[in-house]
């Protein structure tokens, strides 16, 4: 029987909020077995890039990447964010070592091409991008990474890459050699059907019934790329890919709460 491994990906919307994130940190530590902590950057950036005098770029939502703006992710996301994070959860016995894709060579990316949009220094990530064997051996050791939403290409250059993206590429490599539970945790208590009533969760969806929420515009917006990563996740191995509200994390990982994306509905 394969050995299991959860991985959870945070959003900066628990990032923001110092209570959110406490009790979010507080579960994730008591959880036992092999785990793995993915995590967004907040606005945290934005707020030091504004001291700075960087004026933030998006399209359809997604942070446009030059240089300087590289330089800022680098190290907050790198630095600030995830490093406060890894203190905290040292501070509740939990053995966590932080990481970016540069260190160990762990994700390797390659730069985004430019199409109709020049997204800058923004990393995508290939097949054989994630080195499995060292996280593998990380978590043998009792480590619990804890990893930023940073690549780089091989070539002395750091990328900026969602975080959702490297989440899904982690489990799928993983899931080659292991049982894996992925968990994207976020603002709602899993995907609504009516954004007003939180209590009409949809309970499980695949891909012929997102798309039908997408034609009725049930699913828009930033909700899109985060259910497209989970599917294609749900159809790469993966044995359980949940979304939901990071309040109710071991639900979500025994499967009692939030939207469960599978190959069939």
């Amino acid at each position: 029987m394969k050995e299991e491994v959860l991985i959870v990906k945070i959003g900066g919307n628990i990032i923001d909020d110092a209570h959110k994130l406490d009790a979010f940190l507080d579960d994730f530590a008591g959880i036992e077995g092999p785990k793995i902590l993915v995590h967004g950057g907040g606005k945290v950036a934005t707020a030091i890039g504004a001291q700075l005098g960087l004026e933030p770029q998006y399209v359809d939502g997604r942070r446009i990447t030059d240089k300087e703006t590289l330089s800022l992710v680098t190290m907050v996301y790198g630095g600030l964010v995830n490093k406060n994070m890894v203190a905290a959860l040292q501070s509740r016995n939990c053995n966590a070592i932080g990481l970016t894709g540069a260190d160990g060579n762990m994700v390797r990316a390659s730069k985004r091409p430019v199409k109709e949009v020049d997204y800058g220094y923004v990393g995508d990530v290939g097949s054989d991008g994630v080195n499995s064997a060292l996280l593998s051996m990380m978590l043998d050791s009792g480590l619990v990474p804890v990893i930023a939403p940073l690549t780089h290409n091989g070539s002395g250059d750091m990328l900026n890459t969602n975080a959702d993206t490297m989440s899904r590429e982690i489990a799928c490599a993983l899931a080659t050699t292991m049982q894996v539970k992925l968990i994207y945790c976020f603002e709602q208590k899993g995907l609504l059907r009516d954004m007003h009533d939180e209590h009409s969760i949809i309970p499980r969806v695949d891909s012929a019934l997102f798309d039908e929420l997408k034609k009725d515009g049930v699913v828009s917006g930033g909700m899109i790329p985060k259910l497209e990563n989970a599917l294609q996740a749900a159809r790469q191995q993966v044995s359980m890919v949940v979304i939901g509200h990071a309040a109710e994390l071991t639900g979500l990982i025994a499967g009692k709460a939030g939207t469960r994306l599978t190959n069939t509905n």
